[in-house]
């Protein structure tokens, strides 16, 4: 494994990366995950939904970043490596020869910054379209590998969750005293996180949350990254061929598992001037970030509701053609962060996360996803997640965050959070 660092100028050239894709034919029934082999947290990648996407295992070469410039760092050393690369790619779609899988933090001031990673393998599927992709930093062509499917994902055992940085009672204060400053007009609205601690039996394998939430949550983006894993339903910014597309979710209620009283509750939901004023703070914000790189953008009128397995959002896909050379990397972080997750003035609601949360968000809510070399790529935000930490596989930590906004009730932000929370927390205590 190499990890290149950060290009200065007057340094010696990095090594270049070494690439080749191949065209893939599995048996029957493969599914991209089953593929993954055992592997520790930190080099299993994964960006998959609904059975299409990329997975990938090792580490070719990766940098990390800090600070205010932590995309701008991420993003020179990609162009940087991608441009040195040495290429051989038989399929040319987006996402076959070089692609960095990446994790930025919420706050600039995090610790645990952001990360590249270029995996040794990576294995791609688009529609019926599958492909190979193998990465090293020597000067031969790399071999082509032939991924088998793997047998060795086991449970982590018995799961205990504990309170994080705040109980549930003291995160209730937290969000009325959020309530208490925008009804006073401080701000307009602000997202307020909290966090779960979890230790298990066994070290947590990566593939067996993965495959979990896949297939509980088929329509979100299922990822990994860095040992950051979650199923998002929000795509921040895609970039495909000149489109930019993002989705922007805000807006929740839960779902009772009656199909009749959900349709009732969804159309409630539509009719929720709470959370149609919440969702339209998300949207003009990614709508206002996306412009200046943009002609004929679609900003619908009127949201619609996005059905998942345990809850409802309201949902609004903005589009448009790009008029310039930004890349994906560099549309999410002018995307980030988004009213979705910070809120209203984007400033002050920052300020007073810091203020109230109690806790280093580190990388959730921030942009996750990948990119290739061309600079097409997808950007989802790091929802529905959790982070195993990188000294104890036994240990991670889960989050979830509510939008306020003036006619939010503590207690059932509280119990949004909590519906929020499940999709990792069931994956954690499935059975197999």
């Amino acid at each position: 494994m190499t990890s290149l660092p950060t290009p200065h100028p007057g340094t010696a050239p990095l090594p270049p990366l070494v690439t080749r894709t191949v065209p893939l034919t599995p048996a029957d029934g493969t599914a991209l995950l089953s593929l993954l082999p055992a592997t520790d947290a930190r080099n299993t990648t994964s960006w998959v939904r609904r059975g299409e996407g990329l997975v990938g295992w090792g580490r070719a070469a990766s940098v990390t970043a800090h600070g205010d410039s932590r995309f701008a760092t991420l993003e020179t050393w990609w162009r940087s490596v991608s441009a040195s690369a040495v290429v051989r790619d038989e399929v040319d779609l987006p996402g076959t020869g070089p692609v960095a899988f990446g994790a930025v933090s919420y706050a600039a001031d995090s610790p645990v910054g952001a990360t590249l990673v270029v995996p040794s393998v990576v294995v791609g599927r688009r529609r019926d379209q599958w492909w190979v992709t193998t990465t090293t930093t020597t000067d031969a062509l790399p071999p082509s590998v032939e991924p088998v499917v793997a047998d060795d994902v086991e449970a982590p055992g018995e799961v205990a969750f504990a309170d994080g940085s705040l109980s549930p009672t003291e995160w209730a204060g937290a969000v009325a005293e959020a309530v208490s400053r925008i009804q006073r007009g401080d701000l307009d609205k602000v997202v307020l996180a909290r966090d779960l601690d979890v230790r298990t039996e066994s070290p947590i394998d990566v593939r067996w949350l993965l495959s979990r939430l896949a297939e509980s949550y088929e329509s979100t983006w299922v990822f990994a990254v860095d040992g950051l894993v979650g199923a998002t339903p929000e795509m921040l910014v895609r970039r495909e061929k000149g489109l930019v597309t993002s989705r922007v979710l805000a807006g929740t209620i839960r779902r009772t598992g009656d199909d009749e009283h959900d349709l009732a509750l969804a159309a409630s939901l539509a009719r929720s001037s709470k959370d149609l004023e919440e969702h339209e703070y998300a949207v003009r914000s990614v709508a206002d970030a996306l412009a200046p790189h943009c002609s004929s953008m679609n900003v619908p009128e009127a949201p619609f509701v996005l059905h998942l397995s345990n809850v409802m959002h309201l949902a609004t896909d903005v589009a448009g053609v790009l008029t310039d050379s930004t890349s994906s990397l560099s549309l999410a972080a002018s995307l980030h962060p988004s009213a979705a997750v910070c809120g209203t003035p984007t400033p002050v609601a920052d300020a007073l996360i810091s203020e109230l949360e109690h806790m280093d968000r580190g990388r959730y809510a921030g942009p996750v996803g990948w990119m290739d070399a061309s600079g097409d790529g997808e950007w989802g935000i790091a929802l529905r997640s959790g982070a195993i930490n990188p000294d104890d596989p036994r240990r991670m930590s889960l989050y979830a965050g509510c939008g306020i906004v003036a006619g939010s009730v503590p207690e059932d932000e509280v119990a949004e959070s909590d519906a929020k929370l499940i999709p990792m927390r069931d994956a954690l205590t499935a059975r197999s």
